[in-house]
């Protein structure tokens, strides 16, 4: 078993197809794939199931996946502390909900980073994504947030796959509208008045449930909701349907633009947002630099956020 032979397995897996990966790590195909039966035939399992239709991981595959990117992180480590940092492509990456902080601090990572050749990955997905991504190492660091009604369930989630939660800070519940909305000029929403125009939220694919929800108050039921996968889209309905969306209330008008503002809701409740890490996994130098980049961004939010002591 090389190192080589563990940067092909989990490129495969990344990317999900044999032909891509190969292109993608400037080898031949029969070369590639010949390397992984290799290692299959080595390691006595089978990593990626092959069908007409493609690959996929097996069941094993993903427990060795999950070491394999430990191996190449304590690999990359190594080299960090030993090499000049000239050398090597460095790999970092995030799985989050949908915090326009996460991206400006990823932002600030690469400026302050100074990395000639990267390969970074910033995936802005559903809550149990994020929290599999971390455990199976597919991203160093995981942004979420839970309240007193989904924390029994992602707790739980997050203890069984050894992981650990560390909060960021802490917020009550805003309403994101558009600045020419009818209740824009408005102190403080209340849900009632906020019941007649569209909700929207992010949809959260096969674990579409409350507790997985981005959105606070998440099990009220609204009269007009739709669902959707990304940021533009969101914003888009809410400026062209008059609708909403609760979120903690961090904004930047630099990032999301001067249409969309935050005006806090009248109901009580608190957002813990925080990030996961694998307990299996050392946190490197990227990751800690985007950790800072993190509570130095979010410094700015006092007046909307708790930063904790």
């Amino acid at each position: 078993m090389t190192l080589q032979q563990l940067r092909y397995v989990t490129t495969i897996a990344n990317i999900g197809s044999i032909s891509e990966a190969a292109k993608r790590l400037f080898v031949s195909q029969p070369s590639l794939t010949k390397a992984i039966k290799e290692l299959e035939k080595e390691m006595g399992i089978t990593i990626f199931d092959r069908t007409n239709k493609g690959i996929t991981v097996s069941k094993e595959g993903e427990r060795f996946l999950g070491y394999a990117r430990q191996v190449l992180e304590q690999a990359t480590l190594l080299e960090e502390q030993y090499k000049s940092n000239t050398g090597g492509k460095k790999q970092f990456s995030v799985s989050t909900q949908h915090y326009s902080f996460a991206v400006n601090a990823f932002t600030d990572l690469i400026n302050r980073s100074h990395v000639d050749s990267y390969d970074f990955s910033l995936r802005e997905t559903q809550t149990y994504e994020i929290i599999d991504d971390v455990t199976h190492m597919k991203s160093e660091i995981g942004l979420l947030y839970y309240n007193d009604f989904n924390r029994p369930v992602l707790e739980k989630l997050i203890h069984s796959n050894d992981l650990t939660f560390t909060e960021l800070f802490t917020a009550s519940p805003h309403a994101f509208i558009g600045k020419n909305h009818p209740l824009a000029e408005k102190e403080v929403i209340s849900m009632e008045e906020l019941e007649p125009y569209p909700y929207i939220s992010f949809e959260q694919g096969d674990h579409n449930s409350f507790y997985f929800s981005e959105e606070i108050f998440s099990t009220v039921v609204r009269q007009k909701h739709i669902r959707v996968r990304d940021r533009a889209s969101l914003f888009s309905l809410l400026l062209g349907l008059n609708g909403y969306t609760v979120s903690s209330g961090v904004i930047d008008r630099e990032f999301n633009g001067e249409n969309i503002i935050a005006v806090p809701l009248a109901e009580e409740g608190i957002m813990h947002v925080g990030y996961i890490t694998n307990n299996k996994m050392q946190r490197s130098r990227l990751g800690q630099e985007y950790i800072n980049a993190l509570e130095d961004y979010l410094q700015k939010y006092g007046a909307h956020i708790v930063l904790p002591e």
